[in-house]
């Protein structure tokens, strides 16, 4: 099971995760080649190799898989059966993506595996719309299943009167209705599992989105996350250990007065621990390649007081200089072209 330094990961999706994955891997002395279908893909500026190719492509996919020793993915949205080929040289494999993908499939899987979840139904037609808004109540919001990330395909529903027209802003696409959930604070486990089974979860930071988009990043957290920390975290190990997930794991949380509930899971490193790079002493994107590769797992502990991550959003980057000039700002530009709204073009860390 150990992929020894010197050998080559592949890594699937060329954004600023594989980015700062390859970063991480090379200073172990590791080679990473990029599968991206984007001409110039970020992550690629920073690795040995780049295979531009669709990633519905087997064909392209099998050839790459072959120059690499292991192969793992920067981000979930990809096509499951293409990529399942790749057999034992993929890691996390495909059973943590194909839970990921479906927002429906993901809810009965954490209920399945005894996390508390906000309450919820499937959507797919007018008649399931309605039943749903009658069960939940109001507010909720409308996800759909399949693609929705950073706030999109997401509509909230606030008046029953709402919600056909909430459901047509989200193309009518296959969807989950959840019930509005009243919560205090919003953070995330992030936690790696070896292939036999050894975690190691970072210190919960909380989160603080805008408009579906992660913004800021603390830890430590604070009440009442740190009082919650301790569940969520084996809650977080029982969801890796269900799937048998090898590398990094996220499950995002919210705070609530009864206790924690789960809000999503992604299968692998996750915005919301950037601040490991300079705040922990072995950062996620570290930490997943030394569970992908068999290696022992690094400690997790901060190496400061504490820890803030602000992500770069659209024009934000344009304060790149004045960033720099700050004596405690530890500044990270993706090199993502244009800095469109919306768009995650950089972060920056302070420790405290």
């Amino acid at each position: 099971m150990i992929v020894p330094p010197g050998s080559t990961i592949g890594i699937i999706g060329g954004g600023q995760l594989g980015r700062m994955m390859a970063l991480a891997a090379a200073r172990l002395g590791y080679r990473c080649h990029i599968f991206d279908p984007h001409e110039a893909p970020c992550a690629a500026e920073v690795s040995a190799e780049f295979t531009r190719g669709a990633f519905d492509d087997e064909a392209a996919l099998a050839r790459f898989a072959d120059a690499c020793d292991v192969v793992t993915y920067e981000f979930e949205n990809v096509p499951v059966g293409p990529i399942a080929a790749l057999g034992d040289k993929l890691r996390p494999g495909t059973r943590s993506l194909e839970i990921a993908q479906d927002r429906a499939v993901e809810k009965r899987f954490l209920e399945g595996a005894g996390a508390r979840v906000a309450a919820w139904r499937e959507v797919g037609s007018v008649e399931q719309l309605d039943a749903a808004v009658a069960a939940l109540g109001v507010p909720l919001v409308l996800k759909s299943r399949r693609l929705g990330y950073d706030g999109k395909g997401q509509a909230w529903v606030r008046d029953p009167a709402e919600a056909r027209s909430a459901w047509d802003s989200i193309g009518n696409a296959p969807a989950v209705a959840e019930a509005g959930v009243a919560f205090e604070a919003e953070f995330s486990v992030l936690i790696a599992r070896t292939h036999d089974g050894q975690t190691r979860a970072f210190p919960p930071p909380r989160n603080v989105h805008s408009d579906g988009i992660l913004c800021h990043s603390t830890v430590p957290a604070g009440q009442p996350i740190e009082a919650m920390a301790e569940t969520a975290i084996a809650t977080a190990a029982t969801l890796a250990d269900a799937l048998d997930h090898v590398g990094m794991f996220t499950v995002e949380f919210f705070a609530c007065a009864d206790g924690a509930l789960v809000n999503e899971i992604a299968p692998r490193v996750h915005n919301s621990g950037h601040w490991t790079i300079e705040g922990a002493v072995t950062s996620q994107f570290e930490q997943h390649v030394r569970a992908i590769c068999g290696l022992a797992l690094g400690s997790a502990d901060l190496v400061a007081d504490g820890a803030v991550m602000d992500n770069l959003i659209g024009g934000d980057v344009d304060a790149w200089a004045a960033i720099l000039a700050a004596p405690d700002a530890s500044l990270h530009l993706y090199h993502k072209g244009e800095a469109r709204p919306g768009r995650k073009m950089g972060h920056v860390t302070r420790l405290k």
